[in-house]
Parts: structure tokens; sequence; C-alpha cells
């Protein structure tokens, strides 16, 4: 009885031993992933749905994605989060390398923002070539305006609009979603309101909204993107040599030409302009 009880024990221990084993090696065969905490620009226009593939068929790095407002993405990165973010606010990007938070600033590509609103026009802004007369005339009549209200890239922008404008947007006409583009895109089509977008969700959301560009075109709506690898001096589980392949990736000539061949209903969305 106690030989068939240690015959048992040893069978039992190898079994253990050898199941270890046989994880260790699984783990060892799983591919690198990185996360990065990007737009929601870069996900709802579907850009990443042809970047990203071909980069894991390259190098066989996984790209996990929060998307989010470039700011909540920028707080990812400060907090160790993620390994790598792809945004669209100069400014706070230049904030976030220079407080140590990220290595560098690396341009990737540009759209441009537009200022959209209802066919009926209540403000009298079509056509308008200075975005910040066109807001003044949307304050002083009240119209509806949906603001991203979530610290996004977009959201940003605007701000930074509105106080070129010398105008503090307030009031029942002013409207806070909150959200991220698509959805913002929506409300502003359900309440006949204008709202600031970037072109890229606009155009990818064209079947789920009627409401038309207003105001195109002025070099204030330039929207610059760029890549950030966060510093592993900051969070040392940064995979610092992975994100720098995905970088390589998205400046080659190959990236480049993915992004600039990227088309939503025979449109293209960004233009690439790594230098």
């Amino acid at each position: 009885m106690k030989r068939t009880a240690v015959i048992v024990f040893v069978v039992l221990c190898a079994a253990i031993f050898f199941s270890g084993c046989g994880k260790g090696t699984d783990r060892a065969h799983q591919p690198e992933t990185i996360t990065m905490a990007t737009t929601t620009s870069t996900d709802n226009s579907g850009l990443l749905k042809e970047l990203l593939p071909p980069f894991t068929q390259d190098t066989g790095i996984k790209v996990n994605i929060i998307a989010c407002g470039t700011g909540k993405a920028i707080k990812h990165g400060e907090n160790g989060d993620v390994d790598v973010i792809l945004v669209h606010a100069k400014a706070a990007e230049e904030k976030f390398v220079s407080d140590g938070f990220g290595i560098k600033r690396v341009a990737v590509m540009y759209n441009d923002f537009v200022i959209i609103g209802p066919a009926s026009d209540p403000a009298g802004i079509k056509g308008t070539k200075d975005a910040s007369e066109a807001l003044k005339k949307i304050a002083d009549t009240q119209a509806p305006f949906v603001s991203r209200g979530d610290d996004s890239g977009t959201h940003k922008k605007e701000k930074k609009m509105w106080e070129a404008a010398g105008i503090t947007p307030e009031g029942e006409w002013y409207i806070a979603a909150g959200q991220g583009m698509g959805a913002v895109l929506v409300m502003a089509n359900e309440k006949k309101a204008y709202t600031l977008t970037d072109r890229g969700t606009y155009i990818a959301y064209g079947e789920k909204i009627d409401i038309p560009i207003m105001v195109e075109g002025a070099e204030s709506l330039l929207n610059p993107y760029s890549v950030i690898a966060v510093n592993p001096e900051k969070h040392a589980h940064v995979k610092k040599e992975a994100v720098q392949a995905f970088i390589d990736f998205l400046v080659s000539d190959k990236g480049q030409k993915l992004i600039g061949d990227f088309r939503v209903k025979g449109q293209q969305l960004f233009t690439p302009n790594a230098e």
C-alpha cells in the first residue's frame, strides 16, 4: 500500500513538472505585445485596421489599442499604462517629452479639422475662411454647438480657437458632451448643432449623419499627429525595442504609403509627413 502511494506521488510530481515546462515553452513562443494609447480618430476612421496587421506580419509584434482622447492618452503614458502614444496636440506632446515622460516627438501624418453644422446654417457661417469669425457668429446667435468636452486633441484645439476668438463659450447653446468624436457627430446631427471634427472621422461617419461641412481650409485647422515612445527611465517595463520597431514602421516608406493610400469612400483621410 505504501509502495503504491509512493508511485502515485512520483507520477503526480512528474506530471506537474512537465506541465509547467510545457507552459513555459508556450509563453516563450507567445508573440511580443505592446500597448498604444491613441486618439479615437485613428481608431474610428479605420486607419489602425490598415496599419497594424502589416506591422505584425513584418515583425511578429502585436499592438493592443486604448482609444481615447489625447489628454487621456497622454495621461496613460505618464502613468506607464502604455508603451507608446499616437496623438494630436502639439503643445501637450512637447510638454510630455520635456517633462521626461516621452523620449521624442516623431511626426507621422496630418489631416485637418472642419466645422460642420446643420444645412439651415442658423449662424450663417458657411464658406467662412476664418475659423475664429465662424465661432464668433455661432456665439453671437447662440446656435447650438456640441463640444467634445473630454480633453481630447480636438477639444484642446477647439478651446484654443475660442480663445483666439476672444470668447468663453457658456450657456445652454454650448453642450459639453464628454464623448468621443463619433458620438459627438451623432449628437450634433440629432440636435442640428455645429461642432468641430477631424475630417477623417467625419468622412468615416458619413452614412450615419446628415450634416455638411461649413468651414474648412483655414491654416488654423491643420491637425498634425505624432508618435511618442514612453520613456523607460520613468517606467522600466516599457518595451523600448518593440516600440522603436513600431515607430520605425510608421515612418518607413511602407508605413507612410499605407497611410497615404488609406481611403474611405474614395477620399484620402490622412497625409503622411514623416521627417
